[in-house]
C-alpha cells in the first residue's frame, strides 16, 4: 500500500518522527510504521524492544498523547506499527503545530495556525471581543438599514426590533460578556478595519489585460455595503442592451441581477477576513469575476457548489444577520438560485475557482446582451465637415439613456472617448437638439429628446 492522508512509512527510526505523529494526531489520525521502506517493502527494524518501550514514552512525554505501538513480523523481519487516533484538540511538537495533508507533513504557521487552532477549539476568529469599540461608537444609518430590510422581509417582527441597539446584538449574538464581537463590528461600524485591515469590497471596471478604466471601494459596514453594492454594479458598471418590443422598451444586462446579487452577498458571508484581503469584483466586456478569501469545509471542493450541499456559513453569526436583513436564504440555496437566475437570462452557468485561498465565481456575460463597441476609430469620431459620427452619437445616447445621472468623466470612460473630445460632441448632441440638459452641473440629469435622431 502507497503512502497517503493515514500512512507514512519509516525504515528507522528518529526522534524527529514525533513531528509526523503530531501530524497524524492533528489531521485524520494514521498509521506510521517503522522498518519498511517507502515502496511499502519489509526492510526489518533493530532493538524492537527497546523502541516498543522508549516510543510510547516519548509520544506521551513529547506530545501529551498516547498511541498503540505493535510488532509484526514478515519474512523473519520485525516492523513497528505505531496507531494514531485524531487528537479533538490542538498537538505540538517543542511549540510547532504540524498537519498531515495528503502524503505530506505540513508545518502550520501564522494564519493557517490560527484557523487551525480556531478549528479545533470551536473558538471562531469572529467570535472573539474588541476591547475598544463600544455599542456606542457603532453606525446608526447601519441598524437603520438593518431594521428596515428585517422588517420589510418579515424576517423580524417591529417588537423584535424596536429595541435598543445593545439589546439588538445580544439577540443577534453580537455580544460576548458584555463586549462587541469582531463580526458586531465588521456588520455595523463604519470602518470594519479596526479589527482587520482588507474588510472592504472593492469594485473595478478593466479594459484590456489589465488595463483598469475606474473603480470604487466600499468601506463602510458590511451592512451599509450589502445595501449598495448591487445598485453600484448595475448603475455605474454595467450597460444594459436596449431593445423595443412593440412600443415597450427593454433593458437587458449582460449579467443576472439575481445571480450577481446571490454572489456577492455569498462572498461577504463567507469571506475569511482573518487574511486581511478584500473582496474584488473585476468587471469587464464579457466576464464577471468575484472573488474572496475562504476556507471550505472539511471534504468540500469546488465541485461541491455545483451539488445539493448544506448550508454551512464560514461566519455563522454575519450569515444569521444577512438572513435576517433578507440578503441570503438557508438551506444552502444560494448557488441554486444564481444558477436559475443565469438559465433564466440565457446566460451559461459560473465557473467556480479555488486557487489557494482564494474562491472565485466566473460570470460569463450574455453574448446577445453585449453592445457592440463603435465601428469608427476614435481619430475618426468626427465627419470632416465637422458633424459628429452617428455610429458615436448612438453610442453616447445610448448610456445616457440608460444613465441619465451619468457624470461626463464615467461616460468619457465607458464610451471610450477623451473628455475633452466628449465636451464637444455633447455641445454638437445638444445643438442638434438630440438631447438636452435638464438642471445644473451637479444635480441635473441628460435627457434624450424623441428618439435621439437628429431633427
Amino acid at each position: 500500500m502507497a503512502e497517503n492522508q493515514n500512512i507514512e512509512y519509516k525504515e528507522s527510526w528518529r526522534d524527529e518522527y514525533l513531528k509526523w505523529i503530531c501530524g497524524f494526531a492533528n489531521a485524520q489520525g494514521g498509521t506510521l510504521y517503522v522498518g519498511i521502506d517507502d515502496a511499502g517493502n519489509v526492510v526489518g527494524v533493530q532493538n524492537v524492544q527497546k523502541l516498543m518501550e522508549d516510543i510510547p514514552n516519548k509520544i506521551q512525554a513529547g506530545l501529551g498523547i498516547v498511541a498503540d505501538v505493535n510488532k509484526h513480523t514478515k519474512d523473519g523481519k520485525d516492523y513497528l506499527e505505531i496507531k494514531v487516533k485524531p487528537s479533538s484538540f490542538p498537538i505540538s511538537y517543542h511549540g510547532e503545530f504540524h498537519y498531515r495533508s495528503g502524503a505530506t507533513k505540513q508545518q502550520l504557521t501564522g494564519v493557517a495556525l490560527s484557523e487551525f487552532i480556531m478549528q479545533k477549539t470551536g473558538f471562531r476568529w469572529e467570535d472573539v471581543t474588541v476591547d475598544n469599540i463600544t455599542v456606542d461608537d457603532l453606525d446608526d444609518e447601519s441598524f437603520k438599514i438593518f431594521r428596515r430590510e428585517a422588517l420589510r422581509r418579515k424576517r423580524m417582527t417591529e417588537d423584535e426590533l424596536n429595541i435598543p441597539n445593545e439589546e439588538l446584538l445580544e439577540k443577534l449574538h453580537l455580544m460576548k460578556d458584555g463586549k462587541l464581537k469582531r463580526s458586531a463590528v465588521l456588520l455595523f461600524y463604519h470602518d470594519p478595519a479596526v479589527v482587520q485591515n482588507g474588510s472592504h469590497v472593492q469594485i473595478g471596471r478593466f479594459g484590456e489585460g489589465a488595463d483598469i478604466l475606474y473603480q470604487d471601494m466600499l468601506e463602510g459596514s458590511l451592512i451599509s455595503t450589502a445595501d449598495k453594492v448591487v445598485d453600484l454594479i448595475f448603475l455605474k458598471y454595467l450597460k444594459a442592451k436596449i431593445t423595443f418590443e412593440h412600443d415597450r422598451r427593454l433593458e437587458t444586462f449582460p449579467f443576472a441581477r439575481n445571480a450577481v446579487r446571490e454572489a456577492v452577498y455569498n462572498a461577504i458571508i463567507h469571506n475569511c477576513y482573518m487574511y486581511g484581503a478584500p473582496i474584488q469584483i473585476r468587471i469587464e466586456d464579457e466576464a464577471m469575476i468575484i472573488s474572496n478569501s475562504c476556507i471550505l469545509p472539511e471534504g468540500w471542493t469546488v465541485d461541491t457548489f455545483m451539488e445539493p450541499h448544506d448550508s454551512k456559513p464560514y461566519n455563522p453569526d454575519i450569515a444569521n444577520v444577512f438572513y435576517r436583513a433578507g440578503y441570503i436564504e438557508h438551506w444552502g440555496r444560494g448557488i441554486q438560485k444564481i444558477c436559475d437566475a443565469c438559465k433564466e437570462l440565457g446566460a451559461e452557468l459560473p465557473r467556480y475557482e479555488l486557487i489557494g485561498r482564494g474562491l472565485r465565481v466566473h460570470f460569463k456575460a450574455l453574448e446577445s446582451a453585449l453592445i457592440d463597441p463603435p465601428k469608427a476609430p476614435k481619430n475618426q469620431s468626427a465627419k470632416t465637415d465637422g458633424t459628429l459620427d452617428d455610429t458615436l452619437a448612438l453610442r453616447i445616447i445610448e448610456i445616457i439613456s440608460v444613465k441619465p445621472d451619468i457624470t461626463l468623466d464615467q461616460l468619457s470612460a465607458e464610451a471610450g472617448i477623451a473628455r475633452r473630445s466628449l465636451v464637444r460632441y455633447m455641445n454638437t448632441l445638444r445643438e442638434t437638439g438630440r438631447i438636452e440638459r435638464v438642471g445644473g452641473k451637479r444635480y441635473g440629469h441628460w435627457k434624450v429628446r424623441g428618439d435621439g435622431k437628429s431633427e
